[in-house]
């Protein structure tokens, strides 16, 4: 009898060890498996722009879109449990691993944004920083998405300045690092008419295209500014939610693009993209040399010709969310001064 009941708690203690060990590799373990496969892209040092006194410095980002952390009105507890841990495990293990410079947030941080109330938005943002914990000397941009704020239909200037304060972003904000100029754009504004936000927005991509030709030696442009805004001239990084205009994900051809029977589906301006005609506004304004977007929850590397300048080169991120996609991802960029 005895031996009989020390045999049964020797398996039961085995038993429990071999739980926790499968529970510690799946939660913890195997995220530092996977990736530790991943890494920073090698740059062809011949490609620096020996214009640039600086031109070997480097900017490492993480980019990420559509986390659509959810509410109090969508899912199940333990699918939010769930699908917020996930992300939590691969954001830090990818920190502590890759220790990126520059944390990128392309909108749709939440999924009822543009729904919750006052106390419901204050437990979001926590909840955000909690999840995305980054270094304290690490920068943090973050675009505005649909989800966050509303479509454009439904954006009101409350849910508007309780988004920009809180993650201290404006319709359109221009910021450097490092040298390296990034454009951050609400995409709600780019509507086209004269509404509260749209128009404020056109004036600001004007004022930040004299701003760039004044960086790049533009006395004409220099007049407006005493003491120049930028401290040298780097073609900008733009970061907004939804993509440029494109007709359809048929052009992409990615590992984590949109599954065949959507591909072919074709874009509505202002809803799935950007106008055809603010896209090409951005791209004469302000010239970027990359564009990054989300929004469509799935990947795709679009080439945008200028007339004048080489080829834009444009990446949409998939969302990081399992909700929203089988194979979440996230993407690595190494960026540095570009004239």
């Amino acid at each position: 009898m005895r031996t009989s009941f020390r045999l049964n708690l020797n398996f039961l203690g085995k038993f429990f060890l071999a739980i926790v060990s499968v529970f510690s590799y799946c939660e913890y373990v195997h995220y530092y498996v996977v990736l530790s496969q991943c890494g920073w892209p090698a740059l062809d040092p011949s490609a620096a722009d020996p214009s640039v006194s600086d031109a070997g410095t480097q900017l490492h980002a993480m980019v990420l879109a559509d986390t659509h952390l959810l509410g109090r009105r969508n899912g199940h507890w333990f699918d939010k449990l769930r699908r917020e841990w996930q992300m939590h495990r691969a954001f830090q293990t990818t920190v502590t691993l890759h220790q990126p410079d520059v944390f990128i947030f392309l909108g749709d941080l939440f999924d009822e944004g543009k729904w919750c109330q006052p106390e419901e938005f204050v437990e979001y943002v926590a909840r955000f920083h909690k999840l995305f914990a980054v270094p304290e000397d690490a920068d943090v941009l973050v675009a505005v998405g649909n989800h966050d704020i509303g479509f454009h239909y439904s954006v009101n200037p409350y849910l508007l300045d309780r988004f920009q304060h809180t993650f201290d972003v404006g319709p359109v904000k221009l910021v450097q690092i490092a040298g390296v100029t990034f454009i951050i754009l609400n995409s709600m504004a780019m509507e086209g008419d004269e509404c509260f936000l749209c128009k404020p927005a056109k004036n600001k991509v004007k004022v930040i295209s004299r701003q760039l030709k004044c960086a790049k030696g533009d006395k004409e442009a220099c007049k407006y500014w005493q003491n120049p805004v930028l401290q040298q001239f780097s073609r900008p990084v733009l970061l907004q939610h939804y993509p440029l205009y494109r007709d359809s994900d048929a052009v992409c051809d990615e590992p984590d693009e949109a599954p065949e029977d959507i591909k072919n589906t074709r874009f509505r301006e202002r809803w799935e993209c950007l106008s055809r005609d603010a896209s090409e506004m951005l791209l004469e304004e302000l010239s970027p040399r990359l564009v990054l977007s989300g929004h469509t929850h799935h990947g795709c590397h679009v080439e945008h010709p200028m007339p004048h300048s080489p080829l834009v080169h444009e990446y949409t991120i998939p969302s990081f969310s399992w909700r929203n996609k089988r194979s979440p991802t996230f993407s690595m960029f190494i960026l540095r001064i570009k004239s």
